[in-house]
């Protein structure tokens, strides 16, 4: 009987012929190559989203606006779809002192719409007393198209006009 081979030797290569496994493959490549990417995507949003707030300044639809909301300027045009808005401690043309809802229904027409804004008047009274007395201080009102009426517009927006502009807010 013969004697088992010995054991090998330690950092011995195999059998003749033999080679060891390939290394695992690095994901390392994949990982920096991510982050790369995905730091690029956040420099993009991050610069729309700059770029969105510093482009807007004030410039809101006509439908964001809100009651004590001052206008740098009074539009022009038969359609309105967006004003510029500036705080009231700067100058402004115009300061919003109410939203009138119409009831819904069917679009009741210019004629319906024009009598609706006539209570403008005395909501102004009631937001800003003493401009009812200023001869600098008009009425301009928005009110709903029959294609804003469609999406569902149904606000009046009163709008204290101001001539010439004015600091602070006519409200009291």
């Amino acid at each position: 009987m013969t004697a088992p081979p010995p054991p090998p030797l330690p950092y011995q290569g195999g059998p003749p012929g033999w080679y060891p496994p390939p290394p695992p493959r690095k994901k390392t490549k994949w990982w920096v190559l991510g982050g790369i990417v995905l730091a690029v995507l956040m420099v993009i949003v991050t610069g729309a989203v700059v770029l969105l707030v510093i482009t807007s300044d004030g410039d809101v639809t006509a439908t964001e606006v809100e009651v004590g909301t001052c206008l740098a300027e009074i539009p022009a045009g038969a359609e309105v779809s967006r004003l510029k808005t500036v705080d009231c401690d700067q100058t402004h043309a115009g300061e919003v002192f109410a939203l009138l809802t119409i009831p819904d229904g069917d679009f009741p027409g210019r004629q319906a719409i024009d009598a609706f804004a006539t209570n403008c008047a005395p909501e102004l009274g009631i937001y800003s007393p003493r401009s009812t007395t200023d001869d600098g201080v008009q009425l301009y009102v928005l009110y709903p198209t029959a294609e804003t009426w469609a999406d569902g517009d149904r606000a009046v927006t009163c709008i204290a006009t101001l001539d010439p502009p004015r600091t602070g807010s006519i409200k009291g």
